[in-house]
């Protein structure tokens, strides 16, 4: 513009200088009424020529719609994809605008036979807008056909054509040309119409659409539909005249058929799509999900939950990540129609108490640290920690239990003592660092329950934290030994931007650069052995008998059941997908066999036996981040001297860790009968290893385990050196001084409270003492029922053989 106003003065000022005034006058008007249009023309366009809101639409990773929301103004105004169908473009260039390519907004050939149609109809018939006159038309609101308008319509056209190129002005056409009721643009005529996407339309359909925003209406049933029809055979027909469609395919076309009543479009996902929706999304949103899959795992979600429907359980949700590439493929957030159910909460980010899911997490972390050995014996009998008292979900103890079984068998007891040995602060920190952010209250308000479902965590975070055990061990040889912290992150929902539809969701490409030595919380020796153990699931049996739950598919997987019966988790990987499922009452109402192993587990394998199998088996073990170690054959401990050997895969870590303490070396007469010592008068003595655990671990031990003998007694001839009473007799309830609370039954009574004893030999007579007076004795099984009142209260057991044991205690009203 600057070019043409200087040309124009250079005209104006090399005239005769005495030109008249009139003259220089004209001029400088004329200069300045061309100045004027030229400006006119460059700031006629808004920044934004469509500014109404966007129907928002998930896709998958193919780009395929999954589900779809109305816009704001209640139309369905779905954002075409970058491309435009050739097809498409073909179609309605044919039809609308056939010079589309060769002018520069208007049409004037175009234009002078609509003015003579229009003359000799007596009215106006046609309107020789090209496509670029009617995106200006559409950006603003249709305004009255006029000649006015269609001068404006003009003008603007041509400064559009110096703004967009051909493709963006006809996908602007495109997106937001009118298809009838309250569809706009396309890609909501193709979905709401064929229902599938504007880019996988036939000729037929396409050219269907191409006639569409001329007359919108006839799309209805019962408004003309031989007129519209009519329209479409003849824009075939000039299809076929162009050579833009084969004698072929028109004749396949002219045999198609309208569409009828626009389509439901589809809903899956709509958790997800409502997620996004919150966080400011809006248009097009590109996941990573796999559409195929998405329908399937919808599906069985479904099915389920009819079937737990009969147990009042109503919701049920389930998240399915790929390992290779950390992205999300499934994603059921809830399911069911019923509004009285809540089927609109998101259950994948809703925060729920995790039962037992955080048992891995601790194994872990202390199998890295050095605290625990996969085989170390843990406690495992009726206990009490400042009035909190945990009890396994089966109602049985074990006295002492292999750490790797108990995680196998979901023991509460055994992980509240390796929680206090690791603890409390320690835990919850390490919860945090891995993004269990609910956990916002300091640890001491959590305490000991924090392992067992005392706090609240979601799917998505139990979920990402399997991601990043399987991730660390499945490129752990890729990476020559080394970690990516990355590894942790959350699982990726969206697909990168600079990727396109149809490419796998790669999030992160390892970075040699970046990768580091230090293993974070947990190594890679320490993962593999956790995921070892999640392989080993165990169950109670219809008997009572502890049975290991027979999968398939190599699977390392938890089960997780909260207090109260109120949800109910399954989450597991294997090297290529992680599945999470949980199932319950959204508003938190508690079912009785609301159970992980029952209500769970059924769901999440059914949605692996439904996934691809066709990557790595099993974790490949990380050798240069284990050891191979000597431990005691029972204790699972570093052995000692006195210990039967074994050797066990152990984190690196362990080589610190203690030596056996319950086996001890000593003497016994030939029969291994009776105790003796070396000064002993008795014949044929030897000397052997025993294994010897605590009374109150003893008298649970031995109902598992048969085999087990406690220390023998002293042989008569012998006298033996004072064996601790610590050693000889344990209260299992109450086994530490403190406060026992007074209860009272329906009579305003007091009911009793049942003091539990274990005794080494249990067949030895106990007698007991209550503040001096002696109130009765035991033998076989030593349990008491004492009645008395508030205050404190002291307790003397003394044993056939001399030995004692004190204890105080306090009852409070």
């Amino acid at each position: 513009m600057a070019t043409l106003i200087s040309a124009l003065n250079s005209i104006y000022t090399s005239g005769n200088s005495n030109m008249p005034f009139f003259k220089k006058r004209r001029w400088k008007v004329l200069t300045a009424f061309i100045a004027g249009i030229l400006t006119l023309w460059l700031f006629c366009l808004p920044t934004t020529l469509f500014d109404a809101p966007l129907a928002t639409v998930l896709l998958d990773r193919d780009g395929q719609l999954l589900s779809a929301s109305i816009a704001e103004d209640e139309q369905w105004r779905i954002p075409a994809a970058d491309s435009l169908s050739p097809k498409l473009a073909k179609a309605i260039m044919a039809f609308e605008d056939k010079r589309f390519e060769d002018h520069w907004g208007v049409d004037l050939i175009a234009l002078g036979r609509a003015m003579r149609q229009n003359w000799r109809a007596g009215s106006i018939v046609s309107g020789g807008s090209t496509i670029t006159m009617q995106v200006i038309r559409l950006s603003r609101d249709n305004p009255p056909r006029t000649v006015l308008q269609k001068v404006i319509e003009a003008f603007l056209a041509t400064r559009l054509e110096w703004r967009y190129n051909k493709e963006e002005i006809l996908k602007l056409w495109c997106d937001n040309a009118p298809f009838g009721g309250n569809v706009v643009g396309i890609e909501a005529a193709a979905w709401r119409y064929y229902g599938r996407s504007a880019t996988d339309l036939s000729w037929a359909e396409a050219a269907t659409l191409a006639v569409l925003p001329n007359s919108p209406a006839l799309i209805h049933p019962g408004r003309s539909r031989d007129q519209l029809l009519a329209k479409r055979d003849r824009l075939l027909d000039k299809l076929l005249a162009n050579g833009s469609i084969t004698d072929e395919e028109y004749e396949l076309s002219r045999l198609e058929s309208l569409p009828q009543k626009p389509l439901r479009l589809p809903r899956f996902a709509p958790h997800l799509m409502t997620r996004l929706k919150l966080s400011g999304r809006s248009g097009r949103i590109n996941t990573c999900l796999d559409g195929n899959l998405q329908r399937r795992i919808t599906s069985s979600v479904e099915r389920h939950r009819d079937e737990l429907a009969r147990s009042e359980i109503h919701n049920a949700a389930a998240l399915v990540i790929e390992v290779s590439s950390g992205a999300v493929v499934a994603y059921v957030g809830n399911s069911g129609n019923d509004p009285d159910h809540d089927p609109e909460v998101d259950m994948v980010t809703a925060p729920r108490s995790p039962g037992s899911l955080l048992k891995p997490v601790l194994y872990g972390l202390a199998l890295s640290n050095g605290t625990l050995a996969p085989r170390e014996l843990l406690p495992d009998y009726p206990s009490s920690f400042r009035g909190f008292r945990p009890a396994n979900f089966n109602a049985g103890y074990s006295g002492a239990v292999a750490a790797d079984r108990a995680l196998a068998r979901s023991l509460n007891i055994p992980f509240v003592y390796l929680l206090r040995e690791f603890g409390i602060p320690n835990f919850h920190a390490e919860l945090q660092d891995f993004g269990f952010d609910f956990l916002d209250q300091p640890a001491g308000h959590y305490g000991l329950s924090l392992v067992l479902g005392g706090c609240e965590i979601n799917m998505e975070q139990i979920a990402s934290w399997f991601l990043g055990l399987s991730r660390q061990q499945r490129y752990y040889y890729n990476r020559q030994g080394l970690y990516d912290s990355h590894d942790w992150d959350k699982a990726l929902l969206l697909r990168p931007t600079d990727s396109q539809a149809g490419q796998v969701c790669q999030p992160k490409e390892t970075n040699q650069e970046k990768l580091v030595r230090r293993a974070g919380p947990i190594d890679a020796g320490a993962g593999y052995l956790t995921l070892q153990s999640l392989r080993q699931l165990e169950r109670p049996g219809q008997e009572g008998e502890w049975e290991q739950f027979a999968t398939q598919r190599k699977i390392g997987w938890k089960t997780g059941t909260s207090f109260g019966f109120r949800d109910a988790w399954a989450v597991g990987t294997d090297p290529n997908y992680v599945v999470a499922v949980w199932t319950g009452n959204a508003d938190g109402e508690g079912r009785k066999g609301l159970v992980g192993i029952k209500a769970a587990a059924p769901l999440f394998f059914d949605i692996f036996h439904q996934l691809p199998d066709d990557g790595p088996e099993w974790f490949e073990p990380p050798y240069d981040e284990l050891r191979q170690i000597t431990t005691c054959t029972l204790s699972g401990l570093l052995a000692g001297p006195s210990c039967p050997l074994d050797s066990s895969w152990v984190a690196i870590n362990t080589e610190r860790a203690d030596v056996c303490k319950y086996h001890q070396r000593i003497w016994v007469d030939e029969a291994e009968e009776r105790r003796v010592s070396i000064d002993c008068p008795v014949e044929n003595q030897r000397q052997v290893s025993w294994f010897s655990l605590p009374p109150r671990l003893a008298h649970y031990y031995r109902k598992e385990n048969p085999g087990y003998r406690s220390l023998p007694e002293w042989h008569s001839a012998c006298e033996g050196p004072e064996v601790t009473n610590e050693r000889t007799m344990q209260l299992i309830y109450p086994h530490n001084s403190g406060v026992i609370s007074l209860s009272m039954d329906e009579n305003g009574l007091p009911i009793p409270v049942i003091f539990q004893l274990a005794h080494q030999q249990p067949a030895t007579e106990v007698y007991w003492h209550l503040n001096g007076e002696f109130i009765g004795t035991t033998a076989y099984f030593h349990t008491k029922e004492i009645v008395t009142s508030p205050g404190r209260h002291h307790l003397v057991l003394t044993d056939e053989n001399g030995s004692s044991l004190h204890h105080y205690f306090e009852i409070s009203e």
